[in-house]
């Protein structure tokens, strides 16, 4: 319970950052787990792990770690908080038709009713089509971005190619596109 709580805490604070450069995010959070987990160590008295150990931690960090959430602000940003969490709680399901294909017979009618469920709900949140006139007000931010969405229409000295982040301005604006709950749709209904 303690372990959904701290995601559920993780995710909620993850919202805040997910505008921001997703590299940058994952570098302070693996730094700031870094250093947590080497205080922990060292605190409970663990023995420092041989090289091979210690490079095959580093690689499964950063894949399980580093680039599934690199990958997760990254949908934060396209999808919105909300979808990117429902496809994310999918995750067990899919590792337990894995298991089921590697020999595991413990699942149940209920385990399919809810994977049925689950895979239902992400059908219904990624196939939503958000469409209407809004208006967005003046407003000075600094996130990642691209030129080639119609919120991002400053210009630069040297026109960068993709994504990037500096603190920019947007001109007020009224139009209308599909759009998710993001940094730049807040609005009310």
């Amino acid at each position: 319970m303690l372990a959904t709580a701290s995601w559920g805490v993780d995710n909620t604070l993850s919202r805040a950052v997910a505008a921001r450069d997703p590299g940058q995010v994952v570098m302070f959070n693996g730094a700031l787990g870094a250093v947590g987990t080497t205080l922990l160590a060292i605190l409970f008295g663990e023995p420092w792990p041989a090289f091979w150990p210690a490079l095959a931690m580093l690689g499964v960090g950063a894949t399980g770690y580093g680039l599934s959430l690199r990958f997760y602000l990254l949908a934060q940003r396209a999808f919105g908080a909300a979808r990117t969490g429902s496809v994310f709680a999918f995750a067990p399901f899919v590792g337990a038709a894995l298991a089921f294909g590697l020999g595991e017979r413990s699942g149940s009618v209920w385990m399919l009713a809810g994977a049925g469920l689950m895979a239902a709900g992400i059908v219904l949140h990624l196939a939503e089509r958000h469409v209407h006139g809004h208006a967005h007000e003046s407003l000075d931010h600094e996130h990642a971005h691209g030129h080639d969405d119609g919120h991002h229409t400053h210009h630069h000295t040297s026109m960068p190619i993709g994504t990037h982040s500096h603190v920019h301005r947007h001109e007020p604006l009224r139009h209308s596109h599909p759009h998710v709950p993001d940094e730049h749709h807040a609005h009310r209904h």
